[in-house]
């Protein structure tokens, strides 16, 4: 069975100067780094394969191939992680209690009613409301 060809990598100008830039930045994440470097190798005049860059960047082809298919659709862009899938994270009771901390020191270590971390806990109830008039 033949091997289609791999969706050819453009460079708009200054594309190719800013994933350069990405990637000498010390403060990049490494997993958006290394997309950025394999997308500057897969745009390179010699038109390499997957394979090709697969090998040159010790990864596997899909890999390659998952992220030309993301640059070429979606541009830098489409080198960001995607939302992961599942239940949504979670709040801290802290935010979930309303409490402005903002980190200035006079709010810093506002109290937090008991009842609000208690209710948190797993196999917990909020207390009942009591009404008192």
């Amino acid at each position: 069975m033949p091997v289609p060809l791999a969706p050819q990598v453009t460079f708009v100008p200054d594309e190719q100067a800013h994933l350069e830039s990405i990637v000498r930045a010390h403060s990049t994440p490494q997993a958006l780094a290394f997309r950025c470097q394999l997308i500057l190798r897969a745009g390179a005049p010699d038109r390499p394969s997957n394979l090709q860059v697969a090998q040159e960047l010790h990864c596997n082809r899909h890999t390659v191939g998952r992220w030309r298919r993301r640059y070429v659709q979606d541009g830098l862009s489409g080198l960001q992680d995607a939302p992961r899938p599942g239940r949504p994270r979670r709040f801290s009771p802290l935010i979930a209690s309303g409490c402005a901390v903002d980190g200035h020191a006079q709010t810093r270590h506002v109290p937090l009613p008991r009842h609000t971390l208690e209710s948190r806990r797993p196999g917990r109830h909020p207390p009942a409301a009591s009404h008192l008039d």
